[in-house]
């Protein structure tokens, strides 16, 4: 078989068996969960249904004692001593023990027993306490702290511990039911026989084991070969109820081996008598449920494989011949026989691409290679265009081979090149490939008709177009919106901002190299028009302008720039400085004239920081910024330039530099307060020693502390006046004085303004020794 029919017929018996293996083991797992899921939930309820049928029967006997405890004639036997004359009373106290086995269990034996007259009467006989092989034991139930206990164990067969033990219940009842006593009158013991409980506890199915454990965690009712075989799962038992935090948690279930053989565990706590109630289920039971499932899930399984494998066998063959047929087709290609015998083992498709590839793989090489080369010849004729390396001769060679446009009336060129790469995602690096894709981009949207090969030159993107038109003005508006084109897809594409210079329509191809020249200039014009023009050499071409600004205006508008800088306002001198562009790039002047008097401008700002001792590598590091400034041709990036490197870094480093200032003549003033505040210190005499203006003096103050001079050397004298008051005996007229307060009462005011209290009452309180 081959190797793709062989994985044709692979892939279809994966894909069909897969499935049903998947759905078979995912049911059969299912169906198994929910078995046991739902065998557990029933042998919960039924666990809780015999934990309610022992507690019924428990708590019936219990509430037939307690009637018996409360009676009448027992009270009164209780302060009876009786004799051999007392037999009417002992029978009548006989039959009422007797009658309490008229209940829903068996009670093997009941005892009355009496401390305080120290007699026992049981079912058969009334004895002296002392004479009972019992009463240990009876001493022992009235210690316990519980006035109604019950109580699990061995007990005498017959009641007066002459015969063999059996496993019994006792219910303890004190007389009377005084709580947390060790001393009561008397005591109503009552056993059960537990083959009672036993008869309850009974499973369902005989493969279950269902036993209680007492509150000390003790199986009650089982034999000791019972008890020591599943010791394990009650001590588990115990553990989960130990570590339960409240009552939801007194119930669960839980799997775990007992003699090599998997259990689950159902378990329950009682909160009348703190009984565990224990079933114990076998997994293997359980399991036995879910074989038929298994074989029928198997049986199914089966037979669909069986299928799938007949639809494989006949569906890979069938989708097999159409490529058996084209794997001969492909051999018949070949170059030689011996080349497929060397192949033999290789995939049929494979072999099949390798056999098609070799046809084309000559053929597209060539192909690519000619378009390449083609490609390569059409720019680099066009670059000798432009260069005046051609000759009419030359063109009408090659444009006939090369597909350049014929039959043309006029030829035009755009000249393209991007105004600002500040402010975009790109990097300058990135303009000659921007630049090579936005010759991508005019091949693309200008017809070839119409077009020569895009080319870019010395930062620039170039297009020579042809025009069949006669009309001249009609040339000129479809070099227009060929450069708008270019200009819109330019935005759309790459995001980027560009201006196009188009050239005087001409005729003679030689006279390309003048008409590129022609656009160049005409993008000159961006230093006034501003970016993302499209302008004509022939609308700058006879201009005449005139100065519509005086120098002596750009000196104005130069000042007021300086002026804002010393100012620290970065807005103000973003503004002032775009009146100055619109006054320098309305003058009439060439590229260069501009540039030097944007250099005038930059010199003069560079000159006010080295004034205040601030050195340009703090300015700007060792980048060389200053030779960016002659590259600049758009208004747009003058304007980036200016505020990216000049009005940011000065107003920054003066800034600091003032910041460092105001904090000196701050901590001065400060410290002149301090010293001088028992003197007649103003504002005006720190202003005539420091040598600032008062003014001057005062907006620091208040923007370095925070609060006015005034309202500080307040402040402070009312705090050494309250330190006076504290350590002197100097009268407050005194301390006025010395504050340098016109009067008392001022001082008073002043005082009792920022302590709540007035002098006076201060000094009071000190002498009172009343101060936190």
């Amino acid at each position: 078989m081959s190797k793709y029919s062989l994985r044709l017929l692979s892939y279809s018996l994966v894909l069909g068996m897969l499935p049903a293996v998947l759905i078979g083991f995912v049911s059969h797992s299912m169906a198994s969960g929910d078995i046991e899921k739902k065998v557990k939930e029933v042998n919960m309820e039924w666990l809780a249904q015999t934990q309610l049928r022992v507690e019924q029967m428990l708590k019936s006997i219990e509430k037939s004692a307690t009637q018996f405890a409360n009676s009448s004639l027992v009270k009164s036997s209780m302060n009876t001593s009786f004799g051999s004359a007392d037999f009417e009373s002992v029978r009548e106290l006989s039959k009422e023990l007797y009658n309490l086995q008229s209940g829903d269990a068996v009670i093997t034996q009941a005892y009355l027993v009496n401390f305080n007259r120290s007699w026992v009467l049981n079912l058969n006989v009334l004895k002296p306490l002392e004479q009972f092989e019992d009463n240990q034991e009876f001493a022992g139930y009235a210690k316990e702290p519980k006035s109604i206990q019950w109580y699990t164990g061995l007990a005498p067969s017959n009641g007066d511990g002459f015969a063999d033990s059996v496993e019994s219940i006792t219910l303890v009842h004190k007389i009377p039911i005084l709580p947390q006593t060790d001393k009561p009158q008397g005591l109503l013991v009552i056993r059960i026989v537990a083959s009672e409980i036993n008869e309850a506890l009974a499973p369902s199915n005989i493969s279950n084991r269902n036993y209680i454990l007492d509150r000390d965690g003790a199986d009650v009712l089982a034999s000791e070969a019972e008890k020591n075989r599943y010791a394990g799962v009650s001590r588990a038992v115990e553990q989960r109820l130990a570590a339960a935090q409240d009552e939801r948690q007194g119930q669960g279930l839980f799997n775990m081996k007992l003699d090599g053989e998997e259990i689950a565990v159902l378990y329950r706590s009682s909160t009348y008598n703190s009984w565990t109630y224990v079933s114990v289920v076998s997994i293997g039971e359980l399991q036995k449920e879910t074989d038929k499932i298994a074989q029928l899930t198997f049986l199914v399984c089966a037979s669909i494989l069986l299928i799938v494998v007949a639809a494989a066998l006949y569906g890979s063959r069938r989708m097999y011949k159409p490529i058996g047929n084209l794997l001969e087709v492909a051999r018949g290609l070949g170059s030689s026989g011996q080349e497929h015998q060397t192949q033999p083992k290789k995939d049929e498709l494979e072999f099949i691409k390798n056999s098609m590839q070799s046809l084309a793989v000559s053929r597209d090489r060539v192909e690519q290679q000619m378009l390449g080369q083609a490609s390569h010849l059409k720019e680099f004729f066009v670059l000798k265009l432009f260069t005046g390396q051609m000759t009419e001769n030359d063109y009408l060679f090659r444009s006939s081979r090369d597909g350049f446009p014929a039959g043309w009336k006029w030829l035009g060129v755009l000249a393209l090149q991007i105004d600002n790469l500040q402010e975009t995602r790109y990097s300058e690096e990135d303009r000659e490939l921007l630049l090579y894709a936005i010759s991508n981009i005019a091949q693309e949207v200008l017809p070839a008709s119409m077009r020569f090969p895009p080319i870019t030159i010395n930062q620039s993107q170039v297009t020579l177009l042809a025009a069949d038109q006669e009309n001249r003005e009609e040339v000129r508006g479809l070099f227009y919106e060929a450069a708008e084109c270019i200009r819109r897809y330019a935005d759309q594409v790459l995001q980027l901002k560009v201006s196009i210079g188009i050239s005087n329509p001409f005729v003679q191809l030689t006279d390309t190299v003048k008409a590129f020249g022609e656009s160049l200039t005409a993008l000159k014009a961006r230093i006034n028009l501003g970016p993302e023009i499209i302008v004509h050499y022939g609308d700058i071409e006879n201009s005449q302008g005139t100065d519509r600004y005086e120098n002596s205006h750009l000196k104005v508008l130069e000042e007021r720039l300086v002026y804002a800088i010393k100012e620290l306002q970065p807005q103000s001198a973003s503004a002032v400085f775009q009146q100055y562009l619109n006054a320098l790039l309305y003058k009439e002047g060439h590229l260069e004239k501009h540039q030097i008097l944007l250099v005038q401008l930059a010199s003069r700002l560079i000159q006010l920081v080295q004034e205040q001792g601030i050195s340009l590598q703090k300015l700007w590091g060792d980048d060389g910024v200053m030779e960016r400034l002659f590259h600049l041709q758009t208004r747009e990036e003058i304007i980036h330039w200016f505020e990216s490197k000049l009005f940011g870094p000065m107003i920054r480093v003066l800034s600091e530099k003032s910041e460092s200032q105001y904090i000196k003549i701050a901590d001065k003033l400060v410290q002149m307060i301090q010293e001088q505040y028992d003197r007649d210190i103003t504002l005006e005499s720190c202003s005539q020693l420091l040598n600032y203006h008062p003014v001057y003096l005062s907006r620091i103050f208040k923007q370095e502390i925070g609060i006015p001079f005034s309202e500080y050397l307040t402040d402070y004298r009312m705090k050494m006046a309250k330190a006076m008051l504290e350590t002197t005996d100097l009268k407050i007229s005194e301390i006025s004085q010395r504050l340098h307060y016109n009067n008392v009462s001022s001082f008073i005011r002043s005082y009792k303004k920022m302590y709540h209290l007035t002098p006076g009452q201060y000094r009071e309180k000190i002498l009172k020794g009343q101060l936190e």
